[in-house]
């Protein structure tokens, strides 16, 4: 039996368009994703918030190649149809849509056991930006800061739903992957985590990777849910579902795009010639890996 990377290398040694977060094909970039009751969305999670989320997963994917995001679609499945949770579901798949200047156009209905959606969104690009071609002496650079999905789930955990609501809805970096994808030589988003990326990058461009544990960005709210700073750190890489944008640039561009986006970027390492390695140890290929929740 394979597990679920197992299964994603497999398919992309049968499928030619597959390994990058979006397939392109003639000026058009397409991307879906799949969300689960039992697996994405915590209890408390309201059907405003999943819209978007499962929205905002897609778009982040056409952000991730550099495009410009033109509509999604979803299909949704639940045990029963009920208009206010509909409602807010498109209210919220609508909000974000809006937020990056896409549209939600609609979808399909069936009914299941648990709630379910399935997003597909449509971009453009003329030069998309792929995972392959990171180059030696390249800087490697994130969006944002990471571990905000952690620090959501512990909230839901908690009881205290309305924040957990709140972080758990991103911002698909639509704007910030055009204006990257001017000097990137390679880029995906970070919802497997930030090593898992990196491994997925290393593996398409031949190339390997040093990382500072002091240049990565962890969210500041991690530490109000941890104690243990090694513990955030560990968290903020591998936890994933962040959605931020991790991607390889000549160094010389570095503080043109610091001017030109307006939110934080940060260098966390550089790429070299072979193997990940994380203050000169080896980084193990952890990440997320869609599991039940309790």
């Amino acid at each position: 039996m394979m597990d679920e990377q197992d299964a994603l290398e497999f398919i992309v040694s049968k499928v030619q368009k597959g390994g990058d977060d979006a397939a392109y094909i003639e000026g058009l970039l397409i991307t879906t994703d799949m969300l689960h009751e039992i697996f994405d969305f915590p209890k408390g999670t309201t059907y405003y918030t999943a819209g978007w989320r499962s929205v905002g997963a897609s778009l982040s994917d056409i952000a991730a190649m550099g495009g410009r995001a033109i509509a999604v679609v979803a299909a949704y499945a639940a045990p029963k149809f009920d208009k206010n949770e509909i409602g807010e579901f498109i209210k919220g798949a609508k909000d974000v849509c809006n937020k990056v200047g896409s549209e939600y156009v609609g979808g399909d209905l069936s009914e299941s056991k648990y709630f379910s959606v399935v997003t597909t969104a449509v971009g453009e690009s003329k030069k998309p930006v792929f995972r392959g071609g990171a180059v030696c002496g390249d800087v490697v650079c994130v969006t944002g800061t990471l571990g905000r999905s952690a620090v959501a789930c512990k909230m839901f955990e908690d009881g205290d739903v309305e924040r957990g609501n709140e972080i758990y809805r991103f911002t698909p970096r639509i704007k910030e992957g055009l204006l990257i994808s001017k000097f990137a030589t390679s880029m995906m988003d970070s919802s497997d985590g930030i090593v898992r990326s990196l491994y997925e990058i290393s593996n398409l461009s031949e190339c390997g990777f040093n990382i500072k544990s002091e240049k990565i960005p962890i969210d500041d709210r991690i530490l109000d849910v941890l104690e243990d700073v090694d513990d955030a750190l560990g968290l903020a890489m591998t936890y994933g579902e962040d959605f931020e944008l991790v991607f390889t640039i000549p160094r010389r561009n570095y503080e043109e795009i610091k001017k030109l986006l307006e939110i934080d970027v940060n260098i966390i390492g550089e790429v070299t010639e072979g193997g990940i390695k994380m203050d000169g140890k080896v980084l193990e290929n952890k990440g997320y890996t869609h599991h039940r929740i309790e």
